[in-house]
């Protein structure tokens, strides 16, 4: 008698356990979350293209402004140098990596918004 009543508790059990189907179309014509367009999938490739694009043009900017920051540390370095070859040497190679990283920033920003443009 234990055993036919484990039995029955454990069928019961698992069968209160299974998944229910879901039907998504109902839910988005009565769900009005702020959240809607995405439970529902009305939102477009575009949108996670604009929003990549926004991301790293906003690291490139970044990018340039520290770029340019440290053109200004290696002017400073080399305005301060006094002569002293070793300083002028840091001072010129300072500038000279930062304008290479600053060109690497803008071919990098100009190939990333040819790319996304190219995709729409």
């Amino acid at each position: 008698m234990k055993k036919i009543a484990l039995v029955i508790a454990s069928v019961i059990a698992v069968l209160g356990f299974m998944a229910v189907p879901a039907y998504a179309d109902d839910m988005c014509n009565t769900y009005n979350g702020p959240d809607k367009d995405i439970i529902c999938g009305s939102h477009t490739e575009d949108d996670a293209q604009n929003k990549i694009g926004t991301v790293l043009n906003a690291v490139f900017g970044i990018t340039g402004i520290v770029a340019a920051i440290v053109i200004v540390i290696g002017g400073v370095f080399y305005v301060t140098s006094q002569g002293d070859p070793g300083k002028v040497t840091r001072a010129k190679s300072t500038i000279l990596y930062a304008v290479i990283g600053l060109i690497i920033s803008l071919l990098a920003f100009a190939i990333v918004n040819f790319i996304l443009g190219a995709m729409k």
